[in-house]
């Protein structure tokens, strides 16, 4: 089921935001506290219980607040994708170092998108078979990376990745894969963000960004978007 409702779509929305932003649940009183909705304190107890009905949310113990679910990361990234405007604005960020040696080169954008999403970026070339990856020290600060398991199966899920990273065929769109929508093992808590490019000398490659599914999508995919449109300049 959908959301229709105006006021749940506003909540849900605030919701995500806050759990990407501080990684903790968010409860009603937190909400109510930071957010003018224009109801009471009980309709927003109830709207939360509603999208956590309709599989939006989940509470991960009783006396918690909500955690977006997979469903809600999905609604978010669809409506990122949607806006057409978020592709016509610039994310900024500093590519150093830029080389006439094409390996070098992809290194150097590779760091620089590594940097400026604080999540692991991984390039790859396709007639060179070349792939190169940052971002470990970014990555690793992530509140998720503190358990043992979780780098362990981010580990696995990486190292899927890289060797069928050819099989992920993606075009000139930005793909976005939300936890198991990702179609390599150990990816329940990751997602990935991917997309076909072209590099200097018209060499065809990919570009992506690889991390917690609380990942900032908005950002992430103005980055990607950004990047593609400077090597088209090269």
């Amino acid at each position: 089921m959908m959301i229709n409702i105006k006021r749940q779509d506003l909540i849900l929305s605030k919701i995500i935001q806050e759990y990407i932003d501080f990684a903790i649940p968010v409860s009603s009183k937190s909400l109510e506290e930071k957010y003018n909705f224009g109801v009471s304190p009980a309709t927003i107890r109830n709207e939360m219980q509603r999208l956590t009905g309709l599989g939006f949310l989940f509470q991960p113990h009783t006396s918690a607040g909500r955690v977006p679910t997979d469903k809600a990361y999905r609604f978010l990234v669809d409506k990122i994708l949607l806006k057409q405007e978020l592709f016509e604005k610039k994310q900024d960020f500093e590519i150093k170092d830029l080389s006439d040696d094409p390996l070098k080169f992809v290194q150097s954008i590779t760091r620089a998108l590594a940097t400026t999403s604080s999540s692991l970026a991984v390039s790859y070339l396709f007639d060179e078979r070349f792939l190169w990856k940052e971002g470990w020290e970014e990555l690793l600060q992530a509140p998720e990376f503190q358990k043992t398991s979780r780098v362990s199966d981010f580990v696995k899920f990486l190292k899927s990745f890289e060797q069928d990273i050819e099989k992920v065929s993606p075009d000139s769109n930005i793909r976005v894969y939300i936890g198991r929508e990702t179609p390599f093992p150990k990816s329940a808590e990751f997602s990935l963000i991917i997309s076909k490019c072209c590099f200097p000398d018209k060499e065809e490659g990919v570009i992506s960004i690889l991390g917690p599914k609380r990942m900032a999508y908005n950002k992430n995919i103005a980055l990607i978007n950004s990047l593609k449109k400077i090597l088209e300049n090269f």
